[in-house]
């Protein structure tokens, strides 16, 4: 199986009969919302293909970080206006709260991070987003070594490495977490597990094309996107960033 191929099936995961196709393989760019117009959301999205993008949802609480954005009512009516793959990152503490609101909402991935309280354990949290029929993903803020993370990978459909501290768009991209990334692939090749890498923060289409040669699969884009005079050909800039 070539590396292609590889990701391809890490991407075909599990699809219930109500959710939305799949992009047929990795890498895959995801538009984060989080930069684009409320007031335009519609607009926004309609540069989604669902072909190929996933729509990144940046769910924050004002406690786990400073920043607070938005909750399921936004992501009810990202789910109605796009018939794309739907990821939510709650960078929330007690994730295991909203877990159903969320799913309820429309999300079809729901990535948690490691570092957040909660109520359950973490094998349970991400057990409960499978049970509702979500994928699941753990996110790992920069400073948060990959070992930290280890014991989780292998319930995993996504690990997401921030490149930013999280809490707000437009940070600059970290380059030191490249090495992450290249431990995240060889953890995954060693250990023959399926899970998607996905990254966020600074991700434009020159620290994009460094994450792909890192392991990247998915690419999170805000400010890079939706901040620049042209949305649309700025995501066809990082599709292309990242198509080989």
């Amino acid at each position: 199986m070539t590396e292609r191929s590889a990701r391809a099936a890490a991407a075909a995961g599990p699809i219930g009969a109500a959710r939305p196709p799949l992009p047929l393989a990795a890498p895959i760019a995801a538009p984060s919302i989080l930069s684009a117009d409320f007031a335009r959301l519609a607009e926004a999205l309609a540069i989604v293909d669902p072909a190929r993008d996933w729509v990144h949802c940046d769910v924050m609480d004002h406690h786990f970080v400073p920043n607070l954005t938005f909750g399921p009512l936004i992501v009810r009516a990202v789910r109605d206006l796009t018939r794309a793959f739907v990821d939510v990152h709650l960078m929330v503490d007690y994730p295991d709260r909203l877990i159903a609101g969320f799913r309820e909402a429309g999300a079809d991935q729901i990535t948690v991070h490691l570092e957040a309280r909660r109520e359950a354990e973490l094998d349970a949290v991400l057990d409960a987003v499978h049970a509702g029929g979500a994928r699941a993903g753990l996110a790992i803020k920069p400073g948060t070594p990959l070992e930290a993370a280890e014991p989780h990978l292998g319930r995993l459909d996504v690990l997401l490495v921030m490149t930013v501290e999280p809490g707000f768009g437009g940070q600059d991209f970290m380059g030191g977490m490249l090495g992450k990334m290249r431990a995240a692939r060889e953890w995954r090749q060693r250990h023959g597990v399926r899970f998607l890498i996905e990254v966020d923060g600074g991700i434009g289409a020159a620290t994009a094309r460094r994450c792909l040669d890192a392991g990247a699969d998915v690419f999170v884009a805000g400010n890079a996107i939706y901040r620049q005079p042209e949305p649309r050909g700025a995501l066809a800039g990082l599709r292309a960033a990242i198509a080989g």
